[in-house]
C-alpha cells in the first residue's frame, strides 16, 4: 500500500471529529420564540386597538399589519431587524414582519444611488415577482372554483 492511497476509514473519523455540532434544537427553540413574540405583539396591538382605542375588530383588524410592517420597516432602516434575524433565524422571515423586511432591506442598500434608481429600483426587486405570481395565481383559482 502506497503512501498516496486513500484510506476512507481515517477520513471518516477525521471529517467526524472536525464537524461542527449540530445546533438545530437551539435555532428551532430561537425561532419559536422570537416568531412566538413577533405574534403576540400583533396581538397586543389588536387588544390595545379594540380595547383602549375602542376599535371595531375590522378596524384593528387592518391595523395590525400595518403596524407590523411599519415596525419591521422602521427596525429594518435602523439596521437591527437584520440582527434579529441572524439571531432567530426563521423565526423573523414567517410572519408579514420577514416579508416586510425582505422588501425593505434591498431599498436601504441602495439608498445611496437615489430615490429612484436606488430605492424605488430595488423595492420591488423582491415584492415584483411575489406580485406577480400571487395575483397570477389568485386569477388562475378564481377561474378554476368559477368552472367548478
Amino acid at each position: 500500500m502506497s503512501s498516496a492511497q486513500f484510506d476512507a476509514k481515517k477520513y471518516r473519523e477525521t471529517v467526524k471529529k472536525n464537524l461542527p455540532k449540530s445546533r438545530t434544537l437551539r435555532n428551532m427553540c430561537r425561532a419559536l420564540w422570537v416568531g412566538g413574540l413577533i405574534c403576540v405583539l400583533g396581538q397586543g396591538l389588536s387588544d390595545l386597538a379594540q380595547y383602549v382605542f375602542l376599535w371595531s375588530e375590522d378596524a384593528a383588524s387592518a391595523f395590525v399589519p400595518v403596524a407590523l410592517i411599519f415596525l419591521a420597516d422602521l427596525t429594518t432602516a435602523f439596521g437591527w431587524y437584520d440582527k434579529l434575524g441572524s439571531y432567530a433565524g426563521a423565526g423573523t422571515v414567517v410572519p408579514i414582519t420577514g416579508f416586510a423586511n425582505a422588501i425593505a432591506a434591498p431599498a436601504m442598500e441602495y439608498r445611496s444611488e437615489g430615490l429612484v434608481m436606488g430605492v424605488g429600483a430595488k423595492l420591488f426587486s423582491l415584492a415584483g415577482p411575489v406580485l406577480v405570481y400571487g395575483i397570477g395565481f389568485s386569477v388562475i383559482v378564481g377561474l378554476v372554483s368559477l368552472l367548478f
